[in-house]
């Protein structure tokens, strides 16, 4: 099956017949139901062979011409810092900026915070589009929602109100067709074979322009370019993320190794299979139903 379109843009009115029966479709064209983005897996294993031997400022460059919807997600990690300072070197014009959007768990270290003001200063051009988990604001109302400790009470509910929920609204608000993503094949894990281009069960495009690049290359491009990063860096951090699930790494180790250590996990949620959530969901729900009916059960009993 093919790569379905995106869910997260907008769809337009009925085509006329005779643009049908064309097979075209004008690109001012009002009346147009042709979906923004559209890849079959042929034409997607094609940009894949092509742009694997790319550079990463070539890669970008396409996807700016060709990505409607296009945004940068981002932790601001070393390699979302390097992809963020490439796109500002090719001075584009607006409305093709890409902006970033940035999920604040409400959990993440006060050095990552410190950054994300560094970078609002370094390139003020960038909109920078923050979400925070639903219905809170501070991780002391997050605990009061939903209980102290989540990530160890339920691992997969905190990925959800905390990393895949708030991405979800973000696309869907934003309009989001594709991303910018900053994972490589060099981190390790389900990510040693990552392609350059990758469409989600939703129709998501995800982008990872420096799929190619080892970590090594990562940091002589911030120290050549002067391009801020988090400190923790300099403290034997590689990959950062929530300050409960990342510790440094010891020499030798693989970049990731220090989130959620000890753990079979290597994904924070938002790469990993939609459907893996939808379950989990159905059933959490199923669970509330079943202790809803159990205490209309005792209630009864104890009326009777």
């Amino acid at each position: 099956m093919s790569p379905r379109p995106s869910s997260f843009a907008k769809g337009g009115e009925t085509m006329s017949i005779h643009e049908t029966e064309s097979g075209y479709v004008s690109g001012s064209s009002s009346d147009s139901t042709a979906p923004e983005i559209y890849f079959t897996k042929p034409h997607l294993a094609f940009l894949n062979r092509q742009l694997q031997f790319l550079e990463p400022q070539d890669i970008l460059r396409w996807c700016i011409t060709s990505l409607p919807g296009l945004f940068q997600t981002t932790a601001f990690g070393l390699t979302g810092l390097v992809t963020l300072d490439m796109l500002s070197k090719m001075k584009i014009p607006r409305p093709q900026m890409v902006d970033l959007i940035f999920l604040d768990t409400l959990h993440h270290f006060s050095e990552t915070l410190a950054l994300v003001d560094r970078v609002r200063s370094r390139y003020p051009l960038v909109n920078v589009h923050v979400y925070k988990p639903d219905g809170v604001e501070t991780s002391d109302e997050f605990s009061q929602k939903h209980g102290e400790r989540l990530w160890e009470t339920n691992d997969e509910l905190y990925d959800w109100v905390a990393k895949v929920e708030p991405a979800q609204r973000a696309y869907r608000e934003l309009q989001v067709a594709a991303v910018l993503t900053g994972r490589r094949r060099s981190q390790g894990g389900k990510r040693g074979d990552l392609d350059v281009i990758e469409v989600d069960e939703a129709g998501l495009i995800k982008v990872n322009p420096l799929a190619n690049w080892s970590f090594q290359q990562v940091q002589e491009y911030v120290k050549l370019n002067k391009v801020p990063y988090n400190e923790l860096l300099d403290g034997g951090y590689k990959s950062i993320g929530d300050w409960h699930s990342t510790q440094p790494i010891k020499a030798g180790e693989d970049e990731r190794s220090g989130r959620w250590k000890g753990q079979q996990k290597t994904e924070c949620g938002i790469h990993n299979p939609r459907s893996k959530f939808a379950q989990y969901l159905r059933e959490q729900e199923q669970k509330k139903q079943e202790e809803a009916l159990q205490k209309a059960l005792d209630s009864l009993e104890v009326s009777g």
